[in-house]
This record gives C-alpha cells, structure tokens and sequence, in this order.
C-alpha cells in the first residue's frame, strides 16, 4: 500500500479523494460490503476510480446496481472495475453461498472493508435467530471474513466499521441475545459496535503473523439510510450533549461528516496508512484513536475508543462465543 502523504495531514474534514490523491491502486482488488447506499458506495467508488479492481457485495443487487450504475462507469474510464455480488448478512445461508462463490474464483483480495450494518433497529432476530444488530453487524461478518480469510494476500488488510456507538455498552456474552435482558435499540447497537472492534483486534493477532492487518474504524456521523429507525428528537438530544462536551474541552460545535468525509477513515486505514500503525488498532478522523478511560461517561466523550472494546481477553472470549452461535470455529 502506499502512503503518499503523512498520516498526520489528514483529519475530519478530509475526504476520499484527498486521501486518495496521487494514490494508484491498479492491481489491487478490495472487497466491499453494503455497496447499495452511503458509505459503501462511495467507499467503492472512492477506490475503483483510483484503479482498483472492486467486488462490492449487497442484499438487494437491484437496489445496488442503481447505486453503482456511475461508479461502474466512472471505474471503466479510470482503469479500475466493480462488480456485484449478492450478500444478506442476516442470514448464514446468504453468508456462506457468497463466501463460497468468492473462493470457488480462488482470487485474492488485498482488502477486505466490512462496511454493511444496520442501527437501533427495532427488537426483532436475523434468520438464523441472533438479535438483529448482533446478527448483522459482527456475525454476519465474522462467518463471512473468516470464512475468505485465506484470500486476503500477505500485506493485505481488513477493515471493520465500527461507530462512536461502541461507547453504549460492551459486548453481553452471557445474554447477547436479549433473551434475558430488558431490549434497548441503542444498548444492542453498542454491543455490535465493540464486537466490530474486537473482531478486527482478534483477527489481527491471528494473521499478522502473516503479514495480514485488522482495524475498526469510525466513520463519524453522517446523514445516510443508517439512522432510519432513530427519532430526530434523539439525534438532536445527542448532539446536544456532544456540543456541551466540546464546548467543556473549548472545541467548535458538532458538523456532520458528509458521505465522502465519512468514508474518507475506511479508504485511509484500508490503502493509505501504515499497517503497523493502524493494526489492532480503532481510527477515526484519519488517524488512531486514543484510548478514554472505562469509567469516563458517554456523554462526557467527544472522542477516542473505550478499553473494554480493544481488550485482547474480552476478543478473545468474543471469538469463542461467536463461532460457538455460528456452529463453525475459525
């Protein structure tokens, strides 16, 4: 990968095309999930302009071709190619069919961008019976990204999206369904929140031995098809304590991230930083995060990343009770 500028000169503001500048990824080929709104459009779009060759996956393809229709003609005329292929990270089946497909090709990625998610859904499980955000969120992923692990080249990387969200709650091992436990939408968002976080810090210590790196990033906030279970009351009452808090740390007031400022974290941590410095590691704004405090409360953080979510124990033990709820070990 290469790094063209200094990590350093890269912040909030900065987009896809400024991490990418000067950037040629010919060659490469970079699998994204959740290619049919928002962040994993332009995230694949960001990147087949600069010549890679992408393979984005989505549940509904006629919803993802019409978002795509552009980056498909914008990545013919640069050089790169995108392609489609059909992923419903809610149900296991959907999972390993395209995990199949993709290894039946026996071509090898050089990224790996867990992009796709859903947000404080209603209570409701996925097909295979896990509470949505669980399910869909990490261990859709988890079966998937383990799953094609062995196509992602020495050198390569992979790339969970995570969100400031991991702040509400840490993962529940002993009741991660809700079976026991009062449902609240933004508490079960947290919890799959870290389990991205500790799924990339688990599957680093696994393979980097290889040359292989894992990062969670956070995108920051941006308007997208996301947050369409959440109320407008409750988005305005979280970014008023966010601006209570930065005005407390004599910081400007909350902006949201457009959609190319938001993807601009994945595509840097994914081809433009340095391996060693974002491996294991949770990055926001185009950089690593700090590490706050447990004890520090949510509405008192306008950044950085939470230990419990970086812990390698607690990644490990995720590990295990993940693959014990898919029925596959890794």
């Amino acid at each position: 990968m290469t790094n063209i500028l200094e990590a350093t000169s890269f912040g909030a503001t900065s987009t896809t095309d400024d991490v990418l500048s000067g950037v040629n990824l010919q060659g490469k080929r970079i699998f994204v999930t959740g290619v049919s709104a928002g962040l994993g459009v332009e995230t694949a779009r960001s990147l087949a302009v600069h010549g890679a060759q992408v393979v984005g996956a989505a549940r509904d393809l006629n919803k993802a071709k019409a978002a795509t229709e552009q980056v498909r003609k914008d990545a013919a005329a640069d050089g790169g190619s995108f392609e489609l292929v059909e992923l419903d990270l809610a149900k296991l089946k959907s999972v390993r069919a395209c995990a199949d497909g993709l290894l039946a090709k026996r071509e090898a990625f050089d990224v790996v961008i867990a992009n796709a998610g859903v947000m404080a859904t209603p209570f409701g499980h996925t097909a295979d019976g896990f509470e949505t955000q669980l399910g869909t969120n990490h261990l859709g992923h988890f079966v998937l990204v383990n799953r094609i692990a062995a196509l992602i080249r020495s050198g390569g990387r992979l790339i969970n999206l995570s969100s400031l969200g991991h702040r509400y709650s840490n993962v529940d091992l002993e009741d991660p369904n809700f079976d026991r436990t009062p449902y609240e939408p933004f508490a079960a968002y947290g919890r799959s929140k870290t389990a991205n976080i500790l799924f990339a810090v688990a599957f680093d210590r696994r393979h980097r031995d290889r040359g292989v790196r894992a990062a969670a990033v956070h995108p920051g906030v941006i308007h997208t098809e996301l947050a369409r279970h959440v109320d407008a009351s409750q988005i305005e009452k979280i970014i008023e304590q966010r601006n209570q808090q930065l005005a407390a740390e004599g910081k400007a007031p909350f902006r949201w991230k457009t959609i190319p400022q938001g993807a601009a974290t994945s595509v840097w941590a994914g081809v433009v930083a340095p391996a060693e410095e974002i491996g294991g590691r949770y990055c926001e704004d185009c950089h690593v995060a700090n590490l706050v405090p447990d004890n520090v409360p949510i509405d008192a953080m306008s950044e950085g990343v939470l230990g419990y979510a970086l812990d390698e124990n607690n990644a490990e033990a995720l590990w295990k009770k993940s693959e014990e709820l898919v029925g596959e070990s890794f």
